[in-house]
């Protein structure tokens, strides 16, 4: 394959990137760089285009026939839950106007594969397993993005070749190596890991949620099963029929927010009590992945637990 990987200099996207280049196939980044890292690609070019600008099309439709793309892995987007809900146009534009920008490049092209990264956003305020097929409904400008950006994709996919998987992400942490270290501050166990540098207790953004103790619930996924699981949705693309389809990744365990932390806090020996503050707009209480479709489909399931994503977070860090 001839992978283009939108936001590939990302902390998820460098590590799909990577397993794309161990398994032989060619690989093209476009990033802008707004938080993406050189670094963590290596030697494969990477092409700065600003997705969300009306050029973004002639120069996408270049690297697509310099290289020549036939398959799309799309992470570039803003992915901020209270962020989203300060700014929801800055939203709108940068992720829907950006995903249809690189759709337009797209069309007409031998672009045959693409896989979107999602979000289990686009749940909302859910309990218990969460299944593909239930209802969607984001709490957050955020989680309204990755949902329109799945619609649109399956009308395009109804309308053309485009065949498409949707990969809903839940909980993201741990690193393969310090190059490809999660180093923004958005995600629960790097802003623990900040709190913990500057020798100061964690944050809990609210305690009085409708959970066992309290904090949100969310089930968390190891980046590396999640760069797998990327590799996994493209083979079952080049191999079916079917024109779109949508996926949880996780582990199918949930763990509250003091949980992970109780959990950090063993990994690093730093053992201040949390503090509570108040909580975040947008955050649902508890969703957790039912994962079965992933296992069933597309041969893929989670092999690394939360203390690993802890640890190897921790020592990338």
């Amino acid at each position: 394959m001839s992978v283009l990987v939108t936001g590939g200099a990302g902390y998820i996207g460098g590590h799909v990137v990577t397993r794309l280049r161990e398994r032989g196939d060619d690989v093209v980044v476009v990033d802008n760089l707004s938080s993406g890292l050189l670094t963590r690609i290596g030697d494969v070019p990477n092409v700065n285009i600003d997705l969300s600008d009306p050029s973004s099309v002639g120069a996408l439709r270049d690297v697509i026939e310099e290289y020549p793309v036939d398959s799309v892995i799309h992470f570039a987007a803003k992915k901020s839950v209270s962020e989203s809900a300060e700014f929801p146009l800055f939203y709108f534009e940068q992720n829907i106007v950006g995903l249809m920008n690189l759709l337009a490049a797209v069309a007409d092209t031998v672009v045959s594969r693409f896989v979107f990264s999602s979000s289990a956003a686009v749940y909302g305020d859910v309990r218990g397993l969460v299944l593909e097929d239930d209802s969607t409904t984001p709490t957050s400008p955020y989680g309204d993005t990755k949902l329109m950006g799945e619609t649109i994709l399956n009308r395009v996919s109804e309308a053309s070749a485009l065949k498409v998987a949707s990969l809903r992400y839940f909980n993201v942490a741990g690193a393969a190596s310090p190059a490809l270290a999660d180093t923004s501050v958005a995600n629960l166990v790097p802003m623990v890991f900040e709190r913990i540098r500057a020798g100061k207790p964690p944050f809990i953004f609210g305690d009085d949620y409708d959970t066992p103790d309290g904090s949100c619930v969310r089930d968390y996924v190891h980046v590396v099963d999640l760069a797998e699981a990327h590799l996994a949705a493209l083979d079952y693309l080049t191999a079916t029929e079917q024109a779109s389809s949508v996926f949880n990744i996780g582990t199918g365990r949930g763990y509250s927010v003091k949980e992970v932390i109780d959990v950090v806090r063993a990994t690093t020996g730093f053992a201040p009590e949390p503090i509570i503050a108040p909580r975040r707009a947008g955050d649902p209480a508890k969703i957790v992945a039912d994962v079965t479709r992933a296992r069933e489909v597309l041969k893929w399931q989670a092999r690394l637990g939360l203390e690993e994503m802890v640890s190897s977070a921790w020592a990338a860090s």
